[in-house]
């Protein structure tokens, strides 16, 4: 047992790793083994560990203000609204700012119900939304659910891949649609071709709120800025968080301004959103994404992880399927991955799961091939490890 264990509730699935240094795609324990992240902090990592630019800008910030409230305004936070803005998807011009991905969530759907006076919500089967109150009721897997009942009334789940049961689902309470453009936490899972537009097109012929929680898929993770543009798709709400900070915690709620003006003073707010640290780290992420052609780098160094899994497929019988797009990936097995998760750290290699049997990747974008070609060789002595253990040929 860990030290901190003697402290924490038993909330985490914890990993026997104590981690100490990180840099870029790689990180360090105490004992000062190295390892290639492809957790990348559940995706919080985006543009590396320690990214020069992200500590430069945190640095310059703390020794000028650390904290200003939403009450009053900050030169800082402007310019760091002025750059996201240029990236925006066209029209979800007003943010709110938050701390966490599930508070993008919770503001979703409250900006949602203030603005359509509905309460009914369809979201996917598969969804992972967060946590707290409002984002559990959108998200769906029971075991997260079951003790926490009643959520929020009026929410159905559909089938994620089928547009014909959104429409099925859709009654005169029904005010908002909420989707990953890509399902992480269940697994990876990437929308079959037309889907996305056409839920667009039910929710525009049905005046319905479309949100989109880009919280895992955004800032370029998917190989381009948003991953709502792989579909040509803009939504009238979308959720970030995760890496937008380079590590710091922040969550944005973007809409189309008449969503979030039907809002009145004082109706939602956050005592540390917005901070001029968080937004500084913000600017210096974004600079790093754009001016460091991370989004391409997750694109091209995607596609090659990605290629290199599928050779694995080819030649290991345990692996049933690798999907994904960019730096967002995930290796489905035939068999539970705990020991696979465990023994990747004795060699060097963080991973991440979804589920009991599927292997989900999410490196920081700033991984170069020399380290994709290290994760993959480590991958393939796994699989050939268990491979033999489970006498598979």
């Amino acid at each position: 047992m860990n030290g901190e264990d003697q402290y924490l509730s038993s909330l985490y699935q914890r990993f026997p790793i104590n981690i100490a240094l990180g840099k870029n795609a790689n990180i360090w324990d105490t004992s000062g083994k190295e390892y290639v992240d492809c957790m990348g902090g559940y995706g919080v990592a985006l543009v590396g560990h320690c990214n020069n630019r992200i500590v430069k800008a945190i640095k310059d910030q703390a020794e000028q203000l650390i904290i200003c409230h939403m009450s009053a305004y900050n030169d800082t936070r402007l310019r760091f609204l002025q750059r996201l803005s240029s990236l925006a998807p066209k029209g979800l011009n007003k943010t709110f700012f938050s701390n966490s991905g599930a508070e993008a969530v919770e503001a979703a759907l409250k900006f949602t119900r203030k603005y359509t006076g509905k309460i009914g919500i369809i979201a996917m089967n598969g969804a992972y939304h967060g946590k707290t109150f409002g984002a559990l009721s959108v998200t769906h897997n029971e075991k997260y659910r079951r003790s926490f009942m009643p959520l929020l009334s009026g929410v159905k789940f559909v089938p994620y891949n089928d547009s014909s049961k959104i429409q099925e689902a859709i009654d005169d309470n029904t005010g908002a649609v909420i989707l990953e453009p890509i399902q992480g936490e269940t697994g990876i899972i990437v929308p079959p071709d037309g889907l996305i537009q056409r839920i667009r097109e039910i929710c525009n012929s049905h005046k319905l709120v479309l949100i989109f929680d880009e919280i895992q898929t955004g800032l370029g993770r998917t190989g381009k800025m948003w991953a709502g543009q792989n579909w040509g798709t803009t939504p009238d709400i979308m959720c970030l968080a995760k890496g937008i900070a380079g590590g710091l915690p922040m969550g944005l709620t973007l809409a189309k301004p008449e969503i979030i003006e039907a809002m009145k003073v004082g109706e939602h707010s956050s005592t540390f959103a917005g901070s001029p640290l968080a937004c500084a780290a913000g600017i210096a992420t974004l600079d790093a994404l754009v001016e460091d052609k991370l989004v391409e780098n997750a694109s091209r160094t995607g596609k090659y992880f990605k290629d290199g899994l599928l050779a694995l497929s080819d030649k290991h019988k345990i692996i049933r399927e690798v999907r994904g797009l960019g730096m967002m990936l995930a290796v489905e097995l035939r068999f539970d991955v705990k020991d696979i998760l465990f023994d990747g750290i004795r060699n060097g290699l963080l991973m991440l799961y979804s589920g009991r049997n599927i292997i989900r990747l999410l490196p920081p974008l700033v991984i170069d091939e020399r380290s994709v070609d290290r994760a993959l060789e480590i991958m393939d002595r796994l699989f050939t490890r268990e491979e033999q253990r489970r006498n598979v040929s």
